[in-house]
């Protein structure tokens, strides 16, 4: 099978919407980071982490990145990987489950207000932030200098 018509079938399967309920042996878990060679850890509902490793199928042809949900079936041969993928979720697949009750609620996100919500915001680290008192703004005027056309040509 050609690697066109192998990624065709493995799209179809992960977009095409089998809103089967999860089996008990499997389990909701989400991303927290990649290891390499098709390794993710993960969170599950029980604040454990563990390795679970990519399918062959999903190989170079489905990505996923931190706090995205996936479904897993544990593994019996290794000691670090615990479990492999089985289902990438999407948001439909979220939806559907919290109306079923099967979403664990760890993973129910609260929405924050907006009340102090700047607190909670992530400094920018590639800017250079200056904090400037109001006794220092009067004195910029005093600190600039004027350039004449010929500073400038220099």
């Amino acid at each position: 099978m050609s690697r066109k018509t192998k990624r065709k079938h493995v799209f179809k399967e992960v977009l095409e919407d089998d809103m089967s309920l999860p089996a008990d042996h499997q389990t909701i878990v989400r991303i927290l980071s990649t290891k390499g060679n098709n390794l993710h850890e993960v969170l599950a509902p029980d604040q454990s982490t563990f390795l679970v490793s990519m399918p062959t199928k999903f190989r170079k042809n489905v990505w996923v990145k931190r706090g995205n949900y996936v479904l897993v079936e544990p593994i019996e041969e290794g000691d670090k990987v615990k479990a492999e993928i089985v289902r990438i979720l999407t948001n439909e697949h979220i939806k559907y489950f919290k109306e079923d009750n099967v979403w664990p609620a760890e993973f129910d996100e609260k929405k924050k207000s907006c009340d102090g919500a700047d607190d909670d915001l992530l400094v920018n680290t590639n800017r250079l932030h200056l904090i400037a008192s109001s006794e220092e703004s009067g004195s910029d005027s005093d600190e600039s200098e004027d350039y004449s056309d010929d500073d400038v040509k220099k």
